[in-house]
């Protein structure tokens, strides 16, 4: 059964941009992009180095709109929404779908070996929406 409703997480990858001409091309429905702004704390910056603050916050939610602007530019035909939240981007991504009329996830897993360590770590929120969606998930690579 075709989705009525699609959600495609944007990080600002070319795998996120695959993932969204990926959806547009195939489902003929409402598509929402989604960027979740990430905060940083001292435990995530490089040795404490980057300190958590507003100006942070505010130059991370200005990228953050800026991609999902720049996605509604890219698809002028489709019934195309675009939101930002924050927080952990899995647990953003699932608590959106349990929250909006999801019934399809389309996104992108970023590439690399498979034994390199960026890739067990970047991987992780594909991984986790994968496994946790309540929906059926297509990853783009």
């Amino acid at each position: 059964m075709a989705p009525s409703h699609v959600l495609v997480p944007l990080d600002g990858s070319p795998l996120a941009d695959a993932a969204l001409d990926e959806a547009l091309a195939l489902f003929d429905c409402r598509v929402t992009v989604l960027n979740v702004v990430t905060q940083l704390d001292a435990a995530m910056s490089e040795g404490g180095m980057l300190e958590p603050g507003e100006k942070r916050r505010k130059s991370a939610r200005k990228r953050a709109n800026t991609l999902v602007e720049q996605s509604r530019e890219r698809a002028t035909e489709a019934d195309i929404e675009t939101a930002v939240e924050t927080g952990d981007p899995a647990e953003a991504i699932l608590a959106y779908v349990d929250t909006h009329d999801i019934d399809r996830i389309v996104m992108g897993s970023h590439g690399g070996e498979r034994t390199s360590i960026a890739r067990r770590l970047l991987g992780t929120v594909a991984t986790t929406v994968v496994g946790e969606a309540p929906v059926t998930v297509t990853v783009v690579r």
